[in-house]
């Protein structure tokens, strides 16, 4: 039993964890058993699997009208609850309990959320109209103890409001009562024993497998062959055959409102037997338990499918913006390495620093006499070297921001498309990018140029080569180097001739006459690489102002509460 416990305590802890945020279809009613399965773990199967032996709790509901108040009133001999003709009568639900048994109810072991109101009987008659709690709206999150000597020891009656009351909270309290209930006393009148309402409940009840006493009230003595009939192949139809049927006679009441004694002598008689069998009692407990169990493990694989749900939109919802966001990295990219970034403004920079016409005529004769050329000019205008990378930072910052706006465009389109999407949205507008980042890419180009100067010249140092180029300089190795990875083909195997007028193979050729070939490949594939970090970085972090509106949390939810069902169906088979 304490493993039993255990893993409902559990279950009711991660319940009460699972939020189902994104409006999917349905996704009130997972919500709806949710809240459900929590309350009927605290207010009913959590303290019987505690307390087995405590009395049962039977409650009398049925629909508005059918005469609950009046049928407690007589089970109980005089006037307890109040009756009339004003509706809801009872907003306050009322617990009926020998003396003896007052310690079970006192506290908060069942109906947690209830705060207890300690209720009297009249030493002197009063009429029905007049008794137990007067109706209080603002009370109705109480329930009223009344101690008497007239309930049988071993079983408590609660008088609870209708099930169809025009009051949603009276409704919703109703509901709570019944499903808190060990056995349920359902009334309703010869005239309305097919309502739809009492019969949802009747058939929660059956799968439940709830003991259940069905009393027809108001039955005219002409009628009552034909109504009883019917309302038995209705109980049997719907798995109920087993309820006991008591018949309340149409009759008129006494001067206090109260039926004959004799009208309700059957049901009284099988609820004073009840009460006398402990073995019965006991059984009864079990049986509405082991129902209750295996109901709410239905419940709790509704709620684990509507998690899977949940979980499968969001991963929807992430991976589009994740492969928006990709893309725009592997378009900046492509971008870097297809020639498109040494045009224009780049293009005329680069023609500036390197010399045309008479430039390309020496690159025919032998690389000594370039370098001596290239380095003499390198040397005596330092300047258009910088002017090279802010055209360069220029260029790459315009195809990072108009790549990143795409992605952010994309992903507000899909998002959009999806409810679950919209609703976390909503009017806002994530299109486009961020405030700010303009100003992040910036820096973080600004960081890689510095990178690659770096590069340059740990590569230099130390080596036989570092009189060639300290007379090129840092910066005009380093723009050449910028301008040889924005023409490396795919695959990192080659260096694209011919681009932009083959001024690419310039700054080729120049590097490696300083570090050689196989360093000039190695040196542009690791400054293409921190590129592709950066930027994958950059978007990334872009990324986020979408995934963080995604619902926290793991991914396990559903599959956790699908082992929850799974166990308490074991359970229920086991109780």
């Amino acid at each position: 039993m304490l493993a039993a416990v255990g893993l409902l305590e559990v279950v009711r802890e991660d319940l009460s964890a699972v939020a189902l945020p994104l409006a999917l279809a349905n996704v009130g009613q997972a919500r709806m058993e949710v809240r459900n399965a929590v309350a009927q773990l605290d207010d009913y199967i959590l303290p019987r699997y505690r307390s087995l032996h405590a009395p049962l709790l039977a409650v009398v509901g049925g629909s508005t009208g059918a005469g609950k108040s009046t049928l407690v009133n007589a089970l109980m001999g005089h006037p307890v609850s109040r009756s009339g003709a004003i509706r809801p009568t009872t907003r306050q639900p009322i617990l009926l309990h020998h003396p003896a048994d007052a310690g079970w109810f006192e506290g908060q072991r069942v109906l947690p959320t209830l705060n207890r109101i300690r209720g009297t009987i009249s030493a002197e008659p009063v009429p029905a109209s007049q008794a137990g709690a007067t109706p209080d709206a603002e009370a109705i999150s109480s329930l009223v103890l009344v101690a008497d000597r007239a309930a049988p020891q071993g079983i408590a009656l609660l008088d609870a409001p209708d099930v169809d009351s025009i009051s949603d909270d009276n409704r919703r309290l109703a509901g709570q009562l019944l499903a808190a209930a060990d056995l349920w006393v359902f009334v309703t009148t010869a005239n309305r024993y097919a309502d739809a309402v009492p019969w949802k409940l009747l058939l929660d009840a059956s799968s439940r497998d709830i003991m259940v006493a069905v009393v027809l009230d108001r039955v005219p003595a002409d009628a009552e062959a034909e109504v009883s009939a019917d309302l038995r192949t209705l109980l049997q139809k719907e798995g109920l055959g087993s309820a006991g049927l008591f018949i309340v006679p149409e009759t008129d009441l006494d001067g206090l409102g109260m039926l004959p004694q004799q009208s309700v002598e059957p049901l009284r008689v099988w609820l004073q037997e009840l009460a006398a069998d402990a073995a019965g009692r006991s059984e009864i407990a079990r049986r509405t338990l082991n129902g209750t169990v295996k109901a709410l493990a239905g419940r709790v694989g509704t709620v684990s499918a509507a998690a899977h749900e949940q979980e499968n939109a969001a991963a929807t919802l992430r991976s589009g913006a994740v492969a928006a966001y990709r893309d725009a990295v592997t378009r900046i990219l492509g971008a870097t390495k297809d020639g498109a970034l040494l045009r224009g403004e780049v293009l005329a920079r680069w023609q500036d620093f390197v010399g045309t016409g008479e430039f390309f005529r020496t690159l025919e004769q032998n690389i000594g006499r370039l370098r001596d050329r290239v380095g003499a000019f390198f040397r005596g205008e330092p300047t258009p070297a910088i002017r090279v990378e802010v055209a360069i930072e220029t260029g790459l910052h315009a195809v990072i921001l108009d790549e990143a706006a795409k992605a952010g465009e994309e992903t507000d389109q899909r998002w959009r498309s999806d409810p679950a999407g919209r609703q976390l949205l909503g009017t806002d507008d994530l299109s486009g990018t961020s405030a700010g980042f303009a100003d992040v890419t910036a820096a973080e180009i600004r960081a890689w140029q510095t990178g690659l100067m770096e590069l340059i010249r740990t590569e230099g140092q130390g080596k036989r080569t570092q009189a060639r180029w300290l007379s090129f300089g840092i910066n005009g190795l380093g723009v050449a180097l910028m301008i040889v990875v924005f023409s490396m083909t795919a695959g990192l195997t080659g260096l694209e001739i011919g681009v932009a007028g083959g001024t690419a193979v310039v700054g080729q050729k120049l590097l490696e006459a300083v570090f050689g070939e196989d360093a000039v490949r190695r040196l542009a594939r690791t400054a293409r690489d921190d590129l592709h970090e950066r930027c994958q970085r950059l978007l990334q972090a872009e990324q986020q102002k979408f995934l963080e509106r995604l619902p926290a949390g793991g991914t396990d939810t559903s599959r956790v509460l699908a082992d929850h069902a799974a166990a308490l169906a074991r359970l229920a088979n086991h109780t």
